[in-house]
């Protein structure tokens, strides 16, 4: 099984810092890339039966899809600033290119896709949010390409974890297609922290413990969660972001908690 920790490293001569595809992270359906631009670079990509999403986490930046262009989009510096993202999708077979105006940084999620589908923005004022969890258990949650938006496979989402608080708690698991109790989907996590210097530490575990790792991550790292339950904490003094790109066998989010921590959600 490939390391469930993907670390960030210096960009190549495309502007990627870091790429997950199917066969790296030994599994069907999920890629990620994470692309830094400066101003004026470009970069591009599409294949051929799989879809993908553009996200812009931070600066400002020109999108073709196609023969569709999306001008001067993104209206955050940084992942942590409280404004959502603005993203576009593309179909599956469609080539795009990317063009920075500031500093930017995109990441690209993909997965199978039929293609046919029309390339839209996905502007920031349409990404609903959310607070989910009390207390410690507290986090915000922004729903950039839910099962509401259309899409052949991908589920995409962020969290903004503030620190000294759990997020993905109770632990719960999404890798079995038995609706309607849980769906399957494979999952990477992107994480990013505030300030950069520090560290937050996701688990991913079976219930038969045949996987069972805690996963130390920093500034820039994904983590694989190809099965199991996969809980995340963020140490006192630092604010976690993740990214969650999703995709498996049918386009649904249905999971379950780990029995022996459910009562937590349910405790008033």
């Amino acid at each position: 099984m490939p390391d469930l920790r993907v670390r960030s490293k210096q960009r190549d001569d495309s502007g990627a810092v870091l790429t997950v595809t199917p066969e790296s992270a030994g599994w069907t359906y999920v890629g990620f890339k994470v692309v830094k631009l400066e101003p004026g670079e470009s970069a591009g990509g599409g294949e051929v039966g799989r879809e993908a999403c553009l996200i812009v986490l931070s600066g400002r930046c020109d999108i073709e899809v196609g023969k569709q262009r999306f001008d001067n989009i993104g209206e955050r510096m940084s992942v942590f600033d409280d404004i959502s993202p603005a993203a576009v999708y593309a179909p599956a077979g469609v080539l795009y290119a990317i063009t920075a105006r500031t500093p930017l940084e995109v990441a690209i999620g993909s997965a199978p896709g039929a293609g046919g589908g029309e390339a839209r923005l996905i502007p920031s004022e349409r990404i609903t949010k959310e607070t989910r969890g009390e207390g410690t258990n507290t986090r915000y949650v922004r729903n950039i390409l839910p099962e509401t938006e259309v899409a052949d496979s991908l589920l995409i989402a962020e969290v903004i974890t503030p620190g000294g608080n759990w997020s993905s708690y109770p632990p719960h698991k999404h890798d079995r297609l038995a609706e309607p109790h849980e769906s399957h989907l494979e999952e990477v996590y992107y994480h990013r922290l505030n300030p950069p210097q520090g560290f937050a530490f996701q688990r991913v575990y079976t219930d038969d413990r045949s996987l069972d790792e805690t996963v130390s991550v920093e500034d820039g790292d994904v983590v694989l969660v190809p099965r199991g339950y996969h809980p995340v904490g963020a140490p006192h003094g630092y604010d976690l972001y993740y990214l969650n790109i999703m995709a498996g066998p049918k386009r649904t989010w249905i999971f379950n908690n780990d029995p022996a921590h459910a009562w937590i959600a349910k405790k008033k």
